[in-house]
C-alpha cells in the first residue's frame, strides 16, 4: 500500500468539540467511528500523515452554521461569515488544540509523533507511526509582536495560513461563495507582510488556500519561499471563490510550490454543490488538470477531512485506498501515485523548511518588538515580482460544534 501524506485536516477541531475529559485523545487513539479519521482507520487507509490543523471556530453558534451543508447544496450561495475572533480567546483555543495533539503523541506510545523536519516524518513513517505536522488555519492566535508565533514554532509549528475565509488583522480571505472569482477584497495588511517575512526567516510554510486573489500576489511578491496551497482545487473546473485560478497555478508552478487536491465535493463539482454522492471521477480531473499546470511534482493531496462533506466513496480516511485505485484505473501509474501520494508533499516541506537554515538572518520577532509592521520592501521582493510579473499590479464550551468548512 502506498503510504499517503496529506495536506490538511481538522481531526483536532473534532476531538476537541467532543468535550471528553482528556481531550478526545482516547477516541482518536483507540477508533470512535465519527467524523473521518482516528488511529485505526488512519492505519487502514495507508494514511502515513499530515499537516494537522488548528482552527479557532466561532466563539457562538449561529443559525448559518448549522445550516451550512444545506445553504451549500443550492445551485447559487454566498455564505455569511462569523465576525474576527478576539486574541485571547482565539489563543486559549489554538493552545487547547495544541495541548490535545501533544496528549495524544504521549499516550501514543510511539504510535503517533510530532514530527519538525522531512527527517522526521520519514522516520515515522518507515517505523509505522503516525507523522503530524502542526498546522495553523487562520492566524486569529498570532499576536501583532510575534510572541505567540515564537512559542508555537518551538513547540513545532511548520505551517501556517494567514487567513481561514474571515478577515483578520493580517489580511482577507475568500468567502464560500458559488459561482465567484477569488478576486475579493484588499490585499494583505502591513502586519500580514511582517507575518509573511517572520514565516520565511523561520522556515514556516505560508498556506495560500483561503486567502483571497490580492492578498496571493501580496504574498507571491513578498515571499522568498514556495507559493502552496494546502487545499484547493481548480477554478476552470469549478467556479467556486475558494479555487486556483489558472494565473495562480502559473505563478505557484514558477515558485515551484505545489497544490493539494482538496476533496470537499463543493469544490470539485462543476455546479459547486456539497453533495455526497460526488464520483471520484471529479477528482481525477481537477488532479489530471494541476498535474497538467503545475507538473507531476508539484500535486498531493490536502483532504479537508472533518472539515467537509467529501465523496461518499471515500467516505472516510479508510478509504483512501479506493481513491488510489481510481487514479490507477484513469491510467496514473505508480511512480505517479507515489509522487502524488506522499513524495511530493515532503520534496515542498523539504525545500520551504531547509531555506531558513542557511541564511544567517536575525530574529524575525527583533523587528516586531520595535513595532516595524511596515510594508517597505522585505528579503525577495523583486525576486517575486520578477516571479509573477505584471500580475504584482494587479470559551471553549461556548463553540459550535460544526466547522463550517475549513
Amino acid at each position: 500500500m502506498i503510504p499517503i501524506f496529506d495536506g490538511h485536516n481538522d481531526v483536532l477541531l473534532r476531538l476537541m468539540l467532543k468535550s471528553e475529559s482528556d481531550g478526545g485523545a482516547a477516541s482518536f487513539l483507540n477508533g470512535d467511528g465519527a467524523g473521518h479519521i482516528d488511529l485505526p482507520r488512519a492505519r487502514e487507509g495507508g494514511f502515513a500523515g499530515g499537516l494537522f490543523a488548528v482552527f479557532v471556530p466561532p466563539a457562538k453558534r449561529g443559525a448559518n452554521h448549522d445550516k451550512i451543508d444545506k445553504l451549500m447544496q443550492a445551485a447559487t450561495y454566498d455564505v455569511p461569515l462569523p465576525a474576527q475572533s478576539e486574541l485571547t480567546q482565539a489563543q486559549a483555543v489554538a493552545l487547547q488544540m495544541v495541548s490535545l495533539l501533544f496528549r495524544i503523541v504521549r499516550r501514543s506510545e510511539g504510535a503517533v509523533r510530532l514530527c519538525r523536519d522531512v527527517g522526521d516524518i520519514r522516520a515515522s513513517v518507515d517505523a509505522g507511526a503516525l507523522a503530524t505536522v502542526l498546522h495553523i488555519e487562520g492566524a486569529e492566535p498570532i499576536d501583532r509582536d510575534f510572541r505567540m508565533l515564537e512559542v508555537l514554532y518551538e513547540a513545532g509549528l511548520r505551517s501556517l495560513g494567514l487567513v481561514w475565509s474571515r478577515p483578520n488583522i493580517f489580511g482577507h480571505g475568500v468567502p464560500f461563495r458559488f459561482p465567484s472569482t477569488p478576486d475579493i477584497g484588499p490585499g494583505l495588511t502591513d502586519e500580514g507582510r511582517a507575518l509573511v517575512r517572520a514565516c520565511n526567516e523561520l522556515g514556516i510554510v505560508i498556506d495560500l488556500s483561503h486567502l483571497n486573489e490580492k492578498g496571493f500576489w501580496d504574498v507571491a511578491g513578498l515571499s522568498t519561499a514556495p507559493l502552496v496551497a494546502t487545499h484547493s482545487n481548480v477554478h476552470a473546473l469549478s467556479e467556486h471563490s475558494r479555487n486556483l485560478t489558472d494565473k495562480q497555478l502559473a505563478a505557484i508552478r514558477e515558485s515551484d510550490g505545489m497544490a493539494g487536491l482538496n476533496f470537499a465535493t463543493c469544490f470539485l463539482r462543476a455546479d459547486g454543490r456539497m453533495r455526497a454522492d460526488t464520483p471520484l471521477s471529479d477528482m481525477v480531473r481537477h488532479t489530471d488538470y494541476l498535474i497538467e499546470r503545475l507538473g507531476e511534482d508539484r500535486v498531493g493531496f490536502g483532504s479537508d477531512f472533518d472539515g467537509a462533506v467529501v465523496p461518499e466513496e471515500i467516505g472516510t480516511v479508510a478509504g483512501l485506498p479506493r481513491l488510489v485505485e481510481a487514479y490507477r484505473a484513469a491510467g496514473y501509474g505508480e511512480a505517479l501515485l507515489k509522487k502524488l501520494c506522499f513524495e511530493n508533499w515532503l520534496g515542498l516541506l523539504e525545500r520551504t523548511w531547509n531555506v531558513h537554515a542557511s541564511k544567517g538572518v536575525g530574529s524575525p520577532f527583533e523587528a516586531a518588538a520595535r513595532g516595524d509592521h511596515g510594508g517597505g520592501v522585505g528579503i525577495g521582493d523583486s525576486a517575486g515580482a520578477e516571479l509573477v510579473g505584471g500580475h504584482l499590479l494587479d470559551d471553549p464550551a461556548t463553540l459550535h460544534d460544526e466547522k463550517p468548512l475549513a
